[in-house]
């Protein structure tokens, strides 16, 4: 048998490690930490107006929903009338024609409670020439004949009105229109100042950085090399910020939810739960601040992008030759 001649053993060469280069943009510095400030105020007031317009619009659509749902007739006070007994004939009148469902007479308790914001507490009505009320719920589907039921009530009860809240209706749907635009513009400004905050940035990320910039595009470096590492720094900045902003405003929303349920049956929350509703925000409402993350980040790296590559088109510019540009020889 034959032996193997013993290999011998080479020597094992140091592996090769490749330097990492440092980023383009510092990773920190004044002017980023300013920008993050910019964009999470920025993100923190959409967010809120995106709330407030989705409550306001939410209660004016249970509004409209509660008004179209009811009507109400209202008796006016006379010397020697029979309140109670016009009351009923009234609620008879209105329970003949066919789309109402039921007819409740609003009593006198009742009544003082309405009247407590602005008269206080202790009301005597026989003191007061206060109207009554009766409050009919119909079918929204098939509702009654206003018209005949006006006229029937009328010529039979004079002191009679009937409200079918048909004016009160449009102002809502009018109010949550102008509302809505009013929350769009509001959207639109802070988004364009927003964007132009980043091509300020972004322009003095690059009057900062030129020289590198201008050196790397010398010896080779493609536009979307720069523009990449660029949009990259601006991206960490405005999710960073926009999250912040963000967070802000469902905090805010839950604080302010807290407080209406601590001090519920309050005036102060009363008033605030009709003019605003509930303080809460469901599942549409973090996802409302998802979205406004996600559009300012597209925002602001697709505005840096363009900003760098509009930048070094200008350098290339400055550095080409003017006869070259103008075309036409000495």
């Amino acid at each position: 048998m034959t032996r193997k001649a013993p290999t011998e053993t080479q020597p094992k060469r140091p592996e090769m490690r490749v330097r990492p280069t440092g980023p383009i943009v510092p990773p920190v510095n004044v002017s980023g930490n300013a920008l993050m400030l910019v964009i999470a105020i920025m993100a923190f007031l959409a967010c809120l107006t995106l709330g407030a317009v989705s409550m306001v619009r939410a209660t004016a659509q249970s509004w409209q929903s509660q008004i179209s749902r009811e009507i109400t007739i209202q008796i006016k006070p006379e010397e020697n009338l029979d309140m109670d007994n016009t009351l009923a004939n009234a609620r008879d009148i209105a329970m003949t024609f066919a789309g109402t469902k039921s007819a409740e007479i609003v009593d006198r308790a009742a009544t003082a409670r309405l009247l407590e914001p602005w008269l206080g507490p202790g009301l005597n009505l026989d003191d007061l020439p206060v109207p009554r009320l009766i409050v009919i719920t119909i079918d929204e589907t098939a509702p009654p004949d206003f018209g005949a039921m006006r006229a029937s009530l009328s010529e039979s009860i004079p002191q009679a009105i009937l409200d079918d809240h048909r004016t009160w209706v449009d102002r809502l749907i009018a109010m949550a229109q102008t509302t809505a635009l009013i929350g769009t513009g509001v959207l639109v400004l802070v988004f364009s100042a927003m964007v132009l905050t980043v091509i300020f940035a972004t322009r003095g990320a690059l009057s900062g950085n030129r020289h590198i910039v201008e050196v790397l595009h010398f010896v080779g470096a493609e536009t979307n090399f720069v523009a990449s590492e660029f949009q990259k720094h601006f991206l960490k900045i405005s999710f960073k910020g926009s999250a912040a902003g963000g967070a802000l405003a469902a905090l805010f929303f839950f604080i302010a939810n807290m407080w209406q349920r601590r001090s519920m049956a309050t005036p102060e929350s009363d008033q605030a739960t009709a003019l605003f509703g509930a303080f809460q925000m469901g599942y549409t409402g973090y996802l409302g601040i998802f979205a406004t993350m996600i559009i300012i980040g597209v925002l602001t790296t697709l505005t840096a992008r363009f900003t760098v590559m509009r930048t070094i088109y200008e350098i290339d510019l400055i550095r080409s030759d003017p006869a070259r540009t103008d075309g036409q020889p000495d």
